[in-house]
Parts: structure tokens; C-alpha cells; sequence
């Protein structure tokens, strides 16, 4: 069997972007490492472990690299939540950054919306109720 096991995504700012995960998105912290040779951090952050079947984001801080071009190849993170107009609150309450308010997908029903962490990546968060509709069909 094969999962999902992680998403990289490079990072200006580590203890910013582990801060936005975790207390703004509500992850855990999973585990941290340093290079000291190659001068790089890695954290991974998520909702689970991968060893329990569940595919984190790993934040990797390249040492004085502040900021990165975004380029037109990413889209955006998918996350599934119970709620989405309770979590656009809470998030929004923590500082986060809502850059679509929750709603219907143009052409749809399936209720999304999306937030936009410190470094810009993009993030959808969908109606776990409706993530299996698919938002392409």
C-alpha cells in the first residue's frame, strides 16, 4: 500500500510559519530536526503522523533565505474541516488571513474557502461533509 506521505513547502520565517499552523490552523508540531552542515531546519506539522496514515506539511527554512518566489505552478493545500464557516472565525480571530470567505464553489455546491499562510501559500479549506463530491465533476 502507498500513501501520501508529506507537502514541502519552503518557509521565510520557521517560528512564524509554526506558529501560523499550529495555533491559527489548529496542527500539532510533529517534529523538528536541524543541519548544521547544509544549513537548513525541517518541521513537520499536521493533524496526525504519517506513521498513523495521515500526510503532514513539512516547512523547510533554508538559513537566510527570507523569501521565496511563488511561480504559477502551486495551487494550493486542501484541508477538510467539519465547519468551515466556524473555522474562517477562529481563524480570523488568530490573525490568519481569509482571502475567500466560505462559501459555494462558483458552479457547485461543495462549501470551501480559502486562507493564505505567512508566506503566501494558499489554502482551501473544505466542508468535510462535502470533500468527497469533488470539486471537478
Amino acid at each position: 500500500m502507498s500513501q501520501v506521505l508529506h507537502t514541502m513547502l519552503r518557509v521565510g520565517e520557521l517560528d512564524r510559519s509554526i506558529a501560523f499552523y499550529t495555533e491559527v490552523l489548529g496542527m500539532s508540531l510533529l517534529r523538528q530536526s536541524t543541519n548544521e552542515e547544509y544549513k537548513y531546519t525541517l518541521a513537520f506539522v499536521g493533524y496526525g503522523d504519517e506513521k498513523d496514515g495521515h500526510a503532514v506539511i513539512e516547512l523547510t527554512y533554508n538559513w537566510g533565505v527570507d523569501n521565496y518566489e511563488m511561480g504559477t505552478a502551486f495551487g494550493h493545500i486542501a484541508l477538510g474541516f467539519e465547519d468551515i464557516y466556524q473555522a474562517c472565525n477562529r481563524i480570523r480571530a488568530a490573525g490568519g488571513k481569509i482571502t475567500r470567505e466560505p462559501g459555494p464553489v462558483l458552479g457547485g455546491s461543495t462549501h470551501i474557502a480559502f486562507v493564505e499562510d505567512p508566506d503566501g501559500y494558499k489554502i482551501e479549506l473544505i466542508q468535510r461533509s462535502q470533500a468527497n463530491e469533488g470539486l471537478g465533476q
